[in-house]
């Protein structure tokens, strides 16, 4: 699948000019016609799929892109200031829809719409309880719904112990302000006793503190996992340099991290989530649901993805079974 990645980065200063006018898309308002305003928080693979899935998914319910659909879309490049200005902007726009991909854009989308009628479609939120858009039954704190993209911990943490039988210990690095991140580092606590792994964090507040974080880590443990917490994941080679001068192996979340450098995953695809979270969106463009009425989904079925290139890199050796059992899999390390 293709991948549109914004390559610059993008300063608060510049947002803003990009606010004025943003949209990259043909279309516009009229009998049957929409305007969705689409704020992803960071630039990497897996929320880029959300985002063509998202697309795809609409596509597929007769909403579709330059045709009935203008999609104005704004990358925050991991600045919670940037993802705020973003929604904030879309309010003021009166778009039909804001389409928030990542926790911190879901959450600047729902406080920004709290006083209009703009109904919030999330997607790629891992813990959208903890983050304070669902309750804890699944229903809707307000006019938001989306989709949820839960880690399988426990499919995890038993693929790395087959992988590597005798280590003791996992680093996980997390930013601390990410609610989704702190809620999956807790499971991964409370689930790694039951494979005799100890897990050791270290959290971090911004994208300059990774490299100091991943050069003290990669002395405390056996193998590093990855979660999906965006500040992390924009600065994921930086782990993989420090993790592979010191030998030890990065287990990943999702399959645009494996085909990146990580060994291994029981991850999800996120295309498909994507599309999922389209035709949520969908049923309530065309008022056939409101969004407040609409519990979060979830896709909790893992898949497993591998990349030999990165195994051999670490001196692994991995099971036969994980050629034909793969869902996808790499022979190379593919930085993009």
């Amino acid at each position: 699948m293709k991948k549109k990645i914004l390559a610059a980065v993008m300063t608060v200063t510049m947002a803003a000019a990009i606010l004025t006018g943003c949209g990259n898309a043909a279309g516009g308002n009229g009998a049957g016609s929409y305007t969705i305003g689409i704020s992803q928080f960071a630039v990497h693979g897996s929320l880029d799929n959300c985002r063509e899935g998202f697309l795809a998914g609409l596509a597929e319910e007769g909403i579709v892109e330059g045709e009935n659909l203008k999609v104005e879309y704004v990358n925050a490049q991991a600045e919670p200031g940037t993802a705020a200005m973003t929604a904030d902007n879309f309010v003021s726009k009166k778009v039909d829809m804001i389409c928030a991909i990542a926790t911190p854009s879901a959450t600047t989308a729902y406080n920004s719409t709290l006083n209009s009628d703009i109904p919030v479609i999330y997607t790629a939120v891992s813990d959208p309880v903890g983050a304070g858009l669902a309750n804890a039954d699944g229903s809707s704190v307000g006019n938001i719904t989306g989709t949820c993209d839960a880690l399988a911990v426990d499919a995890q943490l038993q693929m790395i112990r087959e992988i590597l039988p005798d280590a003791k210990t996992i680093g996980i690095i997390y930013t601390t302000s990410e609610a989704n991140s702190i809620s999956t580092v807790a499971q991964y606590e409370e689930a790694a006793g039951n494979y005799g792994f100890e897990i050791v964090t270290t959290g971090v507040t911004a994208m300059s503190e990774v490299s100091l974080a991943a050069a003290d880590m990669v002395k405390k443990v056996d193998c590093i996992t990855n979660l999906t917490d965006n500040t992390v994941v924009s600065a994921l080679q930086t782990v993989l340099e420090e993790a592979n001068k010191a030998g030890i192996p990065v287990f990943g979340s999702e399959v645009e991290q494996v085909k990146a450098g990580c060994v291994a995953s029981m991850g999800l695809e996120y295309f498909e989530l994507g599309k999922q979270t389209g035709k949520m969106a969908a049923m309530v463009l065309k008022g056939e649901a409101k969004a407040s009425d609409l519990k979060f989904e979830t896709i909790s079925e893992p898949s497993l993805y591998v990349n030999f290139a990165a195994a051999e890199k670490n001196g692994l050796t991995l099971p036969e079974r994980y050629a034909t059992d793969a869902y996808q899999s790499f022979d190379e390390i593919v930085v993009e």
